[in-house]
């Protein structure tokens, strides 16, 4: 995704980085809220100060990792507690949640191929790196969050239309399912390749 990792780049791969992973989470904080669930809210989770979000490992060491092994940055926030006991409408309501922060994702990434579309004359050389960066970080996010393997955001949204034998599963994989992503990665290089052509689609229909 990208190929220039320059500090320059880095800088605003950073910057990117933080700024769309605060307001996915701080999106699935006050979606959860809204819903009638006040988790997340009593947490101190809808915010948008950084530092709410941040896990020192996953969300600042792994991107690194991934960026320079792999080109592309692959992170996680710290978790937004929310009790699906208590968000309106069962697990529909749950799934909301689950898909608020990245379909923040991908309107950030709308609204960032929006700008370029419509001032590219105007625009600096630097103004359109950031922009283009910013986007492609954040259809990233998107594709990554929305993959259906627990505690990924798209498992909410199967979780609500699966039947109780996948739930049951999904569940039960909670808590290894992070594990199970990175290690498709990392050994099966065919996963990766299909994440990377998902994103590069994507990215082809909004420019």
């Amino acid at each position: 995704m990208l190929n220039d990792l320059g500090s320059s780049t880095l800088l605003i791969v950073f910057v990117s980085l933080v700024v769309s992973i605060t307001l996915h989470e701080a999106m699935h904080a006050f979606t959860g809220f809204w819903l009638g669930d006040d988790t997340a809210q009593r947490e101190g989770r809808i915010s948008l100060n950084p530092l709410k979000h941040v896990d020192p490992f996953a969300t600042l060491l792994l991107p690194l990792i991934t960026l320079i092994v792999f080109r592309v940055p692959l992170l996680a926030a710290k978790p937004v507690p929310f009790n699906p006991d208590r968000v309106k409408f069962g697990e529909y309501g749950a799934a909301l949640v689950g898909i608020a922060g990245p379909l923040t994702n991908a309107l950030l990434a709308l609204v960032a191929a929006g700008i370029v579309h419509l001032f590219q004359a105007g625009l600096s050389t630097n103004a359109l790196t950031v922009l283009i960066i910013f986007s492609q970080i954040n259809i990233g996010l998107f594709v990554f969050n929305m993959l259906p393997i627990p505690p990924l955001d798209g498992s909410r949204l199967l979780y609500a239309f699966a039947p109780e034998s996948v739930q049951n599963v999904l569940v039960q994989m909670e808590h290894i399912g992070i594990f199970i992503v990175f290690g498709l990665i990392i050994a099966v290089p065919s996963f990766f390749t299909f994440i990377i052509h998902i994103n590069q689609t994507l990215l082809r229909l909004i420019y």
